[in-house]
């Protein structure tokens, strides 16, 4: 895993958004993300909102099966929250972190209406079976995102990443 993101320089420099920039981000992508949307944060002065959207947990953040809750499910996004914290300590850039609980494009969606969101920033799926199925199944996270009459969507090409790996 990479020590610390390295952001762009001229903090500041770009054009503003009129809101802040939403965040999915997932424990497996998170790195290529994160550095996409921090650095369009730094360069537009726009605050940061990062979101975990947990499919496993209902509207009050309880498992929707107990029964099938991994033990480590619970740790997931006090994990994330502090990786957040080393990558972006230091960095300038304006954060929160919050877990959303639901379909992952419904609640972001809801989230961005909520929050004023300018841009949401997503991570890609690697070609394969997976993207395959996902795809008869309505599309990735980014496509049912970008379908739905939110604000823009970027989203961010993930190619087998080291971290990937070690997880």
């Amino acid at each position: 895993m990479a020590d610390k993101l390295h952001l762009a320089h001229g903090a500041g420099s770009g054009p503003t958004l009129a809101g802040p920039i939403l965040t999915g981000i997932v424990p497996h992508h998170r790195a290529a993300v994160l550095q996409q949307a921090a650095d369009l944060a730094l360069r537009t002065g726009a605050e940061l909102l990062l979101a975990y959207v947990d499919p496993a947990l209902d509207g009050e953040r309880q498992p929707i099966d107990p029964d099938a809750v991994d033990d480590d499910a619970a740790d997931i996004a006090s994990e994330l929250r502090a990786w957040i914290a080393a990558q972006l300590e230091g960095s300038g850039v304006d954060w929160s972190f919050t877990v959303l609980a639901g379909d992952p494009a419904h609640e972001l969606l809801r989230y961005a209406a909520d929050t004023g969101a300018s841009t949401i920033v997503v991570g890609s799926k690697e070609h394969g079976l997976g993207r395959y199925l996902e795809a008869l199944a309505g599309g990735s996270l980014g496509e049912r995102l970008a379908r739905h009459a939110g604000p823009p969507v970027l989203i961010v090409p993930l190619g087998r990443q080291p971290e990937d790996d070690a997880r």
